[in-house]
């Protein structure tokens, strides 16, 4: 992988009161997949806003293959894809047209945007839908358009934001596919998700960011190594008991407990001696007669990490972020540390 090709530092944005980011320090090498993780309303979104000249920053600066994003925006442009969270197709154009359309906000000449756009297509499996209108595509269809029409400027620098939200199964498993294509062609990629495996699989390195400022950064591995040894998942038979069975283990492995009383379930680092502590678990709910329904020590996985970061699990993120946050959100109710 080549240097930096972004790069931000001390990157602020604020909507009147709210605080969307409180000084977001970023640097991505070139030809890398770049995974930006978070919860709802973290700076996500608002991020990728800024980098891709749709959104000014307040303070700060921020760099683009070597452009700023607000002195040279106009130049920016024509080096980056962007793919928002929701597909943004013209309903009433065919795919190909729709191509065809961004071809030519790039300049290309109507001979050359048909050609990339007819390649672009049959790249993303919609070649026998070209000449169909847009409204009349899937889901899937139409969020593969969407990331498809991105690409049709040959962009430097790829930014995808959530790309495979709501995609079925298999279009999710392309749009993977595509990723590592399109990073082995060279491309540099930064994209966000809300699912945690995705970054897993595809990201070299992992910035997660919270209440508008990065908190940890590194390979999925680094970040694992965060947690240090192994975690305990365990449910209790009667969800009453829950919060009594957290307060039983408490000081067990590293003390960072995860508690949800409305599904019985208890999380606790165990540490470097993950067996050591699942007996002595066993052993102290047996003894107080609080029955275990099930009961797995695993390593470290980045939903591990992302709860243990940001007080929240990945299925808590779903949905579109806001443009704004006022900073850190609460954990919902039922999640407490012990």
């Amino acid at each position: 992988m080549g240097g930096p090709i972004i790069r931000t530092e001390g990157v602020r944005k604020s909507f009147g009161d709210v605080h969307a980011l409180t000084g977001v320090d970023l640097e991505v090498s070139q030809g890398a997949v770049f995974g930006l993780l978070g919860p709802n309303g973290a700076g996500k979104t608002t991020t990728v806003r800024i980098l891709t000249t749709l959104l000014p920053l307040d303070s700060g600066t921020a760099e683009v293959t070597g452009l700023d994003v607000v002195e040279d925006a106009e130049a920016l442009r024509f080096r980056i894809g962007l793919a928002g969270q929701f597909a943004a197709v013209d309903d009433n154009l065919t795919g190909l047209e729709n191509l065809m359309l961004v071809g030519m906000l790039y300049h290309l000449s109507r001979a050359e945007a048909k050609r990339r756009g007819g390649e672009i297509l049959e790249r993303f499996d919609l070649s026998d839908a070209a000449d169909r209108p847009a409204r009349t595509y899937s889901g899937g269809m139409r969020r593969r358009l969407d990331v498809a029409a991105s690409l049709v400027g040959r962009p430097e620098v790829l930014f995808l934001d959530e790309p495979t939200t709501g995609l079925d199964p298999r279009s999710r498993a392309d749009v993977w596919e595509f990723i590592r294509e399109l990073q082995a062609d060279g491309t540099t990629l930064l994209l966000t998700t809300q699912y945690l495996e995705e970054a897993d699989v595809l990201a070299d390195r992992i910035a997660v960011i919270d209440g508008g400022a990065v908190i940890a950064e590194g390979t999925a591995d680094e970040l694992k190594a965060k947690i240090g040894g192994e975690v305990l998942e365990l449910h209790v038979a009667s969800k009453e008991e829950t919060t009594r069975a957290a307060e039983i283990l408490a000081g067990l492995g590293t003390g960072d407990h995860t508690v949800d009383p409305d599904t019985g379930f208890v999380r606790v680092h165990a540490g470097p001696d993950g067996t050591a502590v699942v007996f002595e678990a066993v052993r102290r709910l047996d003894g107080s007669k609080i029955w275990i329904e099930d009961l797995a020590l695993h390593k470290p996985t980045l939903d591990d990490v992302f709860l243990t970061l940001t007080g929240r699990t990945a299925e808590d993120v779903t949905g579109e972020e806001p443009v704004a946050t006022s900073g850190r959100r609460d954990r919902k109710k039922k999640e407490s540390r012990t």
